[in-house]
């Protein structure tokens, strides 16, 4: 994400600056400002579709650099149902990168699905959603929502449905996708084991005749079991990521929140 917007302060450094150093403008006494509006702070965010759930995760370690801000900020938040709590939603939004922005389309995108129900009378489909949030995030590219963001729910088969963004809004739905920190330490993990790239069929041939190993929706305690891997593993190789892991399951019961402890050093 950092090469979509160029020009980014060092990593840790101040979004502002009030004094720069002097230059032969500044002689007669003029000081110029400036003013970055974006910051990255941190964390992970994956999510994985199955035949009949989806699950979205997050840790909750909100950093500025080698500074942690709070041990428990969410970036998974539940999208559309009644009331502030979101009682009975059927869609799960993930953002990672700045949390103020994160935060800001979540309030937008919530706003919108509830306002649909209230409106139409029945609640928006994932694959609604998904292109509503689309044309949010295109309609700010000009100043850009600085995240990548995540979402999932079930389609109107019950299958689940996993779709991921660009700060920008273009999108794609997906089987499995890692965003953040540690997206480059949790994606290839997720390739093999979910997508299963690199896997052949054993015994069906030596080299180009090897078979690839048909990708198929694994079981709901599989899959739970390779995110708490995947974080387990990240929080080991990056700074950024850790605390605690926020685990939502998206079935046709509703959606489940899980919570589990991840290394604080």
């Amino acid at each position: 994400m950092a090469a979509v917007f160029s020009g980014a302060p060092p990593q840790g450094g101040p979004g502002y600056s009030f004094k720069q150093t002097p230059t032969a403008a500044s002689a007669s006494g003029e000081r110029q400002h400036s003013f970055y509006p974006y910051t990255d702070n941190g964390g992970s965010t994956l999510g994985i579709s199955g035949a009949d759930f989806t699950i979205l995760a997050g840790d909750t370690r909100s950093t500025s650099g080698y500074n942690i801000n709070t041990r428990y900020a969410p970036k998974l938040f539940k999208i559309g149902g009644e009331g502030p709590d979101n009682k009975g939603a059927r869609i799960v939004l993930s953002v990672v990168g700045f949390a103020a922005d994160g935060d800001a389309l979540k309030e937008r995108l919530d706003t919108i699905v509830k306002m649909y129900k209230y409106q139409h009378g029945k609640n928006m489909s994932v694959a609604a959603c998904a292109q509503r949030l689309s044309h949010i995030l295109y309609g700010k590219r000009f100043f850009p929502y600085y995240v990548h963001a995540i979402l999932g729910g079930l389609d109107e088969e019950g299958k689940g449905a996993l779709y991921s963004y660009d700060p920008v809004g273009s999108y794609e739905r997906e089987q499995c996708r890692a965003a953040g920190a540690a997206a480059s330490l949790i994606m290839p993990f997720l390739d093999n084991q979910v997508n299963y790239k690199n896997q052949y069929v054993p015994g069906s041939g030596v080299g180009h005749e090897l078979q690839a190993r048909e990708a198929v929706p694994l079981p709901r305690t599989t899959v739970e079991q390779l995110v708490r891997d995947a974080f387990t593993s990240a929080v080991e190789r990056h700074i950024e990521v850790g605390d605690g892991l926020q685990m939502m399951i998206i079935t046709r019961e509703g959606i489940e929140e899980r919570y589990m402890p991840l290394k604080q050093d």
